[in-house]
């Protein structure tokens, strides 16, 4: 059985920052590619930001240069630090993963962790 767990989410005024983390646990072998979705009441959720195993990184338009995503592959986990949020970046930040489990090849998520930005 595997997890992933985020955290680090949380309300802060505009302009600030936070630090989100995932952490996958349970029977894994191989994490591969790592990604944070967010999702916004009455929208779909969108791709945030993605990193490989080998941490080569995609980001979406909206949040280039204020976003980063990292991963520390002997941890399982991978970051989002966030950086001049926007009240728009309003959402429930979800964690992705593709790992080998076992034998298998699979896609996990989190269970999200509310970012609110707003005075």
């Amino acid at each position: 059985q595997v997890q992933l767990v985020e955290s680090g989410g949380g309300l802060v005024q505009p302009g600030g920052s936070l630090r989100l983390s995932c952490a996958a646990s349970g029977n894994i072998f191989t994490i591969y590619t790592m990604a944070w979705y967010r999702q916004a009441p009455g929208k779909q959720r969108e791709l945030v930001a993605s990193i490989t195993r080998a941490s080569g990184t995609n980001y979406a338009d909206f949040v280039k240069g204020r976003f980063t995503i990292s991963r520390d592959n002997a941890k399982n986990t991978v970051y989002l630090q966030t950086n001049n949020l926007k009240p728009e970046d309003t959402a429930v930040y979800y964690c992705n993963a593709q790992m080998v489990v076992g034998s298998d090849y699979k896609v996990y998520w989190g269970q999200g962790t509310q970012v609110t930005v707003s005075s």
